[in-house]
């Protein structure tokens, strides 16, 4: 896909950008290059790709989920995926990223303010750690995270964000439909019901991919998440 089909693409889906929109994006793309030099952002450099496998893919939510308003939080959101994007294309959203490297949150704060964002906040944490922390748990109407770990570690990192009736929404790619199954526990656990499982191919590459939401349906019990590195050492299964 060349980065000129990338509106041609959302139009597809009823999405149509501004002209400050485009620009955004095409300063995002500048930044990330730029700054990847310095600190690792991405494996993903070229532009068509970026558009593509980032810009393109952060957004797929949009087409099952409606965002509007809403409080969203990105657990590991590395250089802004997906929330960023989704920020550009609904300017209404409260973002919050937590990441663990500050050098990331560096960038992110870099890029906001370099875009024109409002109502963004980038946080240096854990999530096991900030999920503990009253300012956060519990306390977004919607969680999302890409690429960060399998859905029997991604609900204890995720779950105790999302408000009772708001959404967890993991971007998943080949092999979601096993890793619902395995972390089926987790995700009751934790306080958490499956919603749907949306699967459809990224154009051009064709590569699978899965937008799995995840409806909060009652509180988290007050053990979860366990310290750092639990998670991923002792999934719950």
């Amino acid at each position: 896909m060349s980065f000129e089909k990338f509106p041609e693409l959302l139009a597809e889906k009823n999405i149509v950008l501004s002209s400050t929109q485009e620009e955004q994006f095409n300063r995002y793309f500048e930044l990330l290059v730029e700054w990847n030099e310095k600190i690792n952002l991405t494996a993903i450099v070229a532009k068509d790709d970026v558009y593509l496998k980032h810009f393109y893919d952060s957004l797929t939510p949009s087409f099952y989920f409606p965002f509007t308003n809403q409080s969203v939080l990105d657990i590991g959101a590395g250089a802004g995926f997906p929330s960023l994007p989704l920020k550009i294309l609904y300017p209404d959203l409260h973002v919050s990223i937590i990441d663990s490297l500050n050098k990331r949150i560096g960038f992110l704060t870099f890029l906001a303010d370099e875009l024109g964002l409002t109502n963004v906040s980038f946080y240096h944490d854990r999530a096991e750690l900030a999920g503990k922390n009253a300012m956060h748990r519990e306390n977004y109407d919607i969680v999302t995270a890409r690429a960060v770990a399998r859905m029997s570690v991604l609900a204890e990192l995720c779950l105790p964000f999302v408000k009772v009736d708001g959404s967890f929404i993991a971007l998943k790619a080949a092999g979601a439909n096993q890793e619902l199954n395995d972390g089926e526990k987790a995700i009751t656990t934790l306080g958490g019901q499956i919603e749907s499982n949306h699967f459809f191919s990224l154009p051009v590459e064709q590569s699978d991919r899965h937008i799995v939401t995840i409806k909060k349906i009652k509180t988290t019990p007050k053990k979860y998440p366990r310290k750092p590195g639990m998670p991923n050492k002792q999934p719950i299964v």
